[in-house]
């Protein structure tokens, strides 16, 4: 049972159109979920659509579970650290940095989990964005921090030391899965170069001509995910 968590780079798909949309109630309160019956699809910002830091991650993933999806793979829109990752690229990272706002279902019980991404899942995704001909950086490290607003130069110059990518969502979801013993691999959409790393200003206009410029690669992907039935 394969699911697929879409954000900012997926708001302008028709990919889902059709799809049942399911209402699951949580201990975490609602989560909208759509399925073609085989498959699952979140909308993690939702309609209309919730910034970054007020998205409801535990609901989206402990419905997951309730769904006994046993594969989830993400798209993260993202920037980069790094002058080598361009926009229009992309990143299946390996790893991440998260050491704010981490969210957990463990709220009322003493448990430790070992975070990480699903390492099978991720070299799966991985070739098949090769094998599609996708210009994709096998590896990486994603920084989450908690937005809305994108991050200063001087937050940037300090992060470029310890990750590749820097994105909102990853972590959370990322960290939510391993709890519920769900593989989680993450496709990132490389939108912009973060605050100060190119001469060039980093103005929102252009990160939304970057979004739509991946769309259709991203579509691609997930079409031949969903026609294999995400298997690896």
């Amino acid at each position: 049972m394969l699911a697929i968590i879409g954000g900012t780079s997926l708001t302008a798909s028709s990919l889902f159109t059709g799809w049942e949309i399911l209402s699951c109630e949580t201990p975490y309160g609602e989560a909208r979920i759509r399925t073609d019956g085989r498959h699952f699809f979140v909308q993690r910002h939702g309609t209309p659509p919730l910034p970054p830091h007020r998205i409801n991650h535990r609901a989206h993933i402990w419905a997951l579970g309730k769904m006994n999806v046993n594969q989830v793979v993400a798209v993260n829109s993202v920037g980069s650290l790094k002058p080598g990752l361009r926009p229009a690229s992309f990143v299946v990272p390996h790893d991440f940095i998260s050491l704010w706002d981490v969210p957990t279902f463990f709220d009322e019980e003493m448990r430790f989990t070992i975070p990480g991404m699903d390492d099978e899942l991720r070299e799966y995704l991985g070739a098949r964005c090769r094998e599609a001909g996708m210009d994709v950086a096998l590896g990486g490290v994603y920084i989450q921090t908690r937005g809305p607003r994108l991050e200063t130069r001087a937050e940037i110059e300090l992060l470029r030391n310890y990750g590749d990518i820097v994105g909102m969502t990853m972590a959370s979801e990322a960290t939510l899965c391993r709890e519920a013993g769900i593989p989680y691999a993450s496709l990132c959409s490389v939108d912009n170069y973060c605050n100060g790393i190119v001469e060039v200003p980093l103005t929102m206009d252009r990160i939304a001509k970057n979004v739509a410029k991946g769309l259709q690669t991203i579509e691609a992907l997930l079409s031949g995910l969903l026609e294999r039935d995400g298997a690896c």
